[in-house]
Parts: C-alpha cells; sequence; structure tokens
C-alpha cells in the first residue's frame, strides 16, 4: 500500500503544472432585506485554472454531488491528481462551482432566522442534510454493507477517513422543491464563459440538463454522471436538449449493495437509460457510457476519485474531442 508521501512525490513526477491564468469569482446572486440592512443571497463561488493551450478547447465547468463541494474534483483522498489539474494537464481550462448553500457560496438563511426569532414554528425549519460514514460507505458503493468492501473496489478504500472528511453539512433544503438558483447560475456560467460543457454529479448530476432548459446559449455539452434522471419532458424541452450533445457515465455494482441506503442506483441507471433514448429519438448525440459493459470493473459512485480516475477521465476527454469539439 503507498503511503500519503509516495503518492504526493510521485506526484510531482508528472512535471510542472503550467497555467496561463487561475482565480475566482461569483456568478449570480441577489440583494434582499434581513434585519433591517440588505445581504447577497444564492450566488454560486466559482474557482478556474486555464492551461497555456486552454482557448483551443472548450472549458469544462464540474460541480460537486450531495453533501460535497468542488473538493471532489481536487486531489483525491489518497493523493492523487483529481480531474481538475489532470483536465488542465490536457489543456482544458476547468471551472469548480460550490453549488449554492454549499462551502463557499451564499444561501438564503431567511429560514433560519425567522426559526430563531419565534416567527415560525421549528419544525418549519429546513432540514440539513448531514451523511454519516455508514451512509456515505452505502451511497457510494464502497461495498454491498457497511464495514465490507466489494472485492474489486476501485476506491482507495485506504484513504476513507480522508473522503470522510470532505462530507459537509448540505443546506439544499434551503432552496426549496427545487435546487433552481445553482441551474441558473450554471446556465448564467456557460454564457459567462461564451460556452462551456457542464459536468454534473450524483445530487448535481442532472443538473446540466436542468440549466439548458432555463437557458441552452452557454451550453456546448452535458456530462451527467450516476444519478436519477428526468423522463416526463414535454416535446419541446426534449428537443432543446436534443441540441446539446450528452454523456451520462455510471459505475459498477450498481444493484449490489444490500446494505440499505436511501440511494437505489440500479433505478438511477434504467431512467437515465430512458432519457438517453428519448434524446436519441428526438435526433439527440447522446451517450449512456456504462464502465462494466466496457469491461471496466469496480468503480464506486466517486468514479473520480477511484484508482483508476485518469482512466475514466481520458474517456470523458475522448468524449468531448469526438462530441463536442467538433461541433465548435
Amino acid at each position: 500500500m503507498k503511503t500519503l508521501t509516495a503518492l504526493l512525490v510521485s506526484a510531482t513526477m508528472l512535471g510542472p503544472l503550467t497555467i496561463k491564468e487561475q482565480g475566482s469569482f461569483f456568478v449570480g446572486g441577489e440583494n434582499k432585506s434581513i434585519n433591517g440592512g440588505d445581504v447577497t443571497v444564492n450566488q454560486m463561488y466559482v474557482q478556474y485554472q486555464i492551461p497555456m493551450k486552454g482557448g483551443q478547447h472548450v472549458p469544462v465547468v464540474m460541480v460537486h454531488g450531495c453533501c460535497l463541494s468542488s473538493k471532489t474534483w481536487e486531489t483525491t483522498p489518497d493523493g492523487r491528481i483529481g480531474w481538475s489539474e489532470y483536465f488542465v494537464r490536457k489543456d482544458r481550462s476547468v471551472y469548480l462551482a460550490d453549488q449554492v448553500s454549499r462551502a463557499r457560496s451564499g444561501f438564503d438563511a431567511q429560514q433560519y432566522l425567522d426559526v430563531r426569532a419565534g416567527k415560525v414554528p421549528a419544525d418549519k425549519m429546513p432540514n440539513i442534510i448531514n451523511a454519516t460514514h455508514q451512509v456515505a460507505w452505502l451511497v457510494f458503493r464502497f461495498g454491498p454493507k457497511y464495514g465490507e468492501v466489494f472485492p474489486d473496489e476501485q476506491f482507495p478504500m485506504q484513504a476513507a477517513d480522508e473522503f470522510y472528511k470532505q462530507v459537509i453539512p448540505d443546506l439544499n433544503a434551503t432552496l426549496g422543491p427545487e435546487p433552481r438558483a445553482t441551474w441558473q447560475q450554471m446556465a448564467a456560467l456557460g454564457v459567462k464563459l461564451n460556452g462551456a460543457i457542464l459536468m454534473g454529479h450524483s445530487e448535481s448530476g442532472f443538473f446540466p440538463e436542468q440549466a439548458a432548459l432555463i437557458n441552452p446559449a452557454g451550453i456546448r455539452g452535458n456530462i451527467s454522471i450516476e444519478m436519477p434522471c428526468v423522463t416526463n419532458f414535454s416535446q419541446q424541452q426534449l428537443a432543446t436538449l436534443a441540441k446539446i450533445p450528452t454523456l451520462v457515465m455510471f459505475g459498477d455494482h450498481l444493484g449490489d449493495v444490500t446494505g440499505g441506503g436511501p440511494a437505489n442506483w440500479a433505478q438511477s441507471f434504467a431512467t437515465c437509460n430512458t432519457f438517453v433514448d428519448q434524446l436519441k429519438k428526438a435526433g439527440g448525440d447522446a451517450v449512456m457510457m456504462h464502465l462494466p459493459t466496457m469491461g471496466i470493473k469496480g468503480n464506486s459512485h466517486m468514479l473520480m476519485q477511484d484508482r483508476n480516475s485518469d482512466q475514466l477521465a481520458d474517456l470523458v476527454i475522448s468524449w468531448i474531442d469526438t462530441h463536442v469539439e467538433k461541433r465548435k
């Protein structure tokens, strides 16, 4: 088993990371009055890196899932480079977004303040999701039940404790029945970048499509990783989505978790197969990339952090080159 130090040393063997520009900014947000003053809420934080040849490729926006932040795409729990750096080293500009209500992004705290002030009863306070280690084990498919690892598991289980540190409180319930603010900011970011590929994972997996229905103008491609898909679209909505190349990706062991948990990945996979078929019938360019059927076994829900994450990143980049870049 490699130590974290050994992995960090091996990362330096990749050579210097040369970039043209890096920074951060906020997208969107709205002003409202709270306690006699004005505050900005529902803004989305974005950090970015642009490689020297970034202008040759469509930028990629990466959005994390439930109970996580943009750390999802950074250094892996066992110390390898994550997809953000890997894509930059492949000359792709990368924009990492924290969902509205998470990490460095803003959210509307009014509902909590109203409960504290006694204006509304405590049972009206929005829920805060805080996934336990046991729930994370099952939802992220580390094994069939808590404490038991799949024999071919690709997630670096020696670094599970480091991964658990990434799991943070999720305030999406403050956004109502739909996290529409994040969809809006993702669509706006695509416009700001004069065209981008939106990539979502898990909770945000279908956000690229939702963003496209708000404003498709800046969206050049959608990449949706491991999530339930919506299938009850109108013909007009499907026509809009069919104009955008779409990749859907799923890992392994979708129906093999026996220890409970809130996620039904086999059902999610089925809905996404239906969605991909709907896009194809509407004339769209849609691909379902189910890794086990491609001979790639053992991938967890956190496939961008799995031990074969570089190989999977290459599959995504190849799809981008074939289905998005050629349409520029």
